[in-house]
């Protein structure tokens, strides 16, 4: 819902525009002088200014000109009486959108408002475009080759077309934000807002009025109307980061957005309805949560209508060559002094298979970003791997980091793959080589190989 704000120091006009506006479908706002129409610009979401030109304090001029100094393209259409039509042309040129001589005609009144607002959101879809690289989120830059990401990839492309709620689970650092984005920007509704909130990030009389926008005098410190983010997502896709961290009230409020598509802002009475997608992603098991009652099971299937489980990096060791090919592009070119940096030494390479990666794509991409700031050559060495890594790695097996009710087979198996991948990757794929470095026969190789579905590419 676009928000118009009507100044002017006459009583009646604002109550008559207010009126015939707000029937066209537009929230209307009021100040009686500049002063006050400034302070509600810088709070509040205000799509079009329209206002008289003579004014006590601040005159129609001035306050355009101000506006203009905080945002160029927001549209102001001035009021003017006969006798000042030479202020008005002064105010064109100084960039008001266009102005209407006192007293209008309601219809092209109207008129003015809808082309000028339809002018600012062009312009606002513009400037958000051009922040946004799009090919950053295409199928091809969630880097991998292993089984489970082109799942993921496939997962991608099947549900991007769709407006379906969308679940994404994994661990910490996985990339499920980044998934969220390809399935956005691969969509219909690309070319419009993706607006994410992390839910662990607000306390939770905060993060409602985050989701849901506030009204004037909601709550202390609520000094304007504000839109909050189910608003601000309009006809695009909301992503809601850590969704098992809502609160039981919030996921009330959540739960009947989701089913009927309206919600009022905090101390709002207005019914506000919104066309959107929902992303919700989280790094816990879900289903778990609703066992344990801390998630509502209604709203869980409600978020689970397509799931996405992005697996851990230690689960698709072969996707490391790759991953560490495109952080050392991208963070050689920041590297100042020294010769650039080209790959890593081998050691190095055979430790990245050995560390379990608890922080997952992140944390190598803050491994490999900080490799390249010490690196003292063309390639990463053992050296300028911090010790704790060192140290870590060299005790390859941690049986304090595994769960307390971790199953017995489900850890060997684990411990098996891990040995499995690594072989393979370094004897290039060829599973008569990779049998012998793990001290197994090629037929024992094969059929593990097949039980864990991993990739064999050449035979010997």
């Amino acid at each position: 819902m676009e928000t118009i704000l009507i100044v002017d120091d006459e009583k009646n006009y604002p109550l008559i525009i207010s009126a015939i506006l707000e029937e066209e479908g537009y929230e209307t706002l009021v100040a009686n002088n500049g002063l006050a129409a400034l302070e509600i610009i810088n709070n509040s979401d205000i799509d079009l200014v329209l206002t008289d030109m003579k004014m006590p304090l601040i005159d129609g001029i001035e306050l355009l000109e101000r506006i203009k100094i905080s945002d160029p393209d927001l549209p102001v259409i001035m009021m003017t009486a006969h006798g000042t039509v030479e202020k008005a042309v002064e105010a064109m040129q100084k960039g008001a959108y266009n102005y209407i001589l006192k007293p209008f005609d309601n219809e092209r009144l109207i008129l003015f408002v809808k082309k000028a607002i339809k002018i600012y959101s062009i312009i606002n879809e513009n400037r958000r475009l051009r922040n946004v690289v799009q090919s950053q989120y295409k199928f091809g830059n969630i880097i991998g080759k292993s089984k489970s990401i082109r799942d993921v990839f496939e997962t991608i492309q099947k549900v991007s077309p769709t407006s379906a709620t969308v679940l994404i689970e994994g661990e910490s650092g996985t990339g499920k934000e980044l998934v969220a984005k390809s399935i956005h920007f691969n969509s219909p509704r690309s070319e419009k807002p993706f607006i994410p909130v992390n839910c662990s990030a607000f306390a939770e009389n905060l993060l409602e009025s985050e989701l849901f926008g506030h009204e004037k005098g909601a709550f202390t410190g609520a000094v304007a109307m504000k839109k909050g983010r189910f608003e601000l997502a309009d006809n695009g896709t909301l992503f809601l980061d850590e969704i098992s961290e809502l609160s039981q009230g919030l996921q009330v409020k959540l739960l009947r957005v989701l089913q009927e598509r309206t919600f009022e802002r905090v101390g709002g009475v207005k019914p506000i309805s919104v066309n959107i997608r929902i992303i919700a992603a989280t790094n816990k098991h879900l289903k778990e949560e609703v066992r344990r009652g801390s998630f509502r099971e209604d709203l869980f299937y409600r978020l689970n209508v397509l799931n996405i489980n992005i697996p851990p990096l230690r689960q698709r060791l072969e996707d490391i060559p790759l991953l560490v090919d495109h952080f050392i592009k991208k963070y050689a070119i920041q590297r100042k002094t020294g010769e650039p940096v080209t790959g890593l030494d081998a050691e190095v390479e055979r430790l990245l298979y050995d560390y379990t990666w608890p922080g997952n794509v992140r944390e190598l991409e803050n491994f490999i970003e900080r490799a390249i700031i010490l690196c003292a050559d063309n390639k990463v060495r053992v050296s300028d791997l911090p010790r704790e890594f060192r140290d870590n790695v060299y005790n390859t097996l941690h049986f304090e980091g595994i769960p307390a009710n971790a199953k017995l087979y489900e850890t060997l198996d684990l411990v098996e793959q891990i040995m499995i991948k690594r072989a393979m990757k370094m004897a290039n794929n060829v599973q008569a080589h990779a049998a012998e470095l793990l001290g197994i026969g090629k037929s024992g190789l094969n059929q593990k190989l097949k039980k864990f579905n991993i990739d064999a590419v050449k035979e010997l």
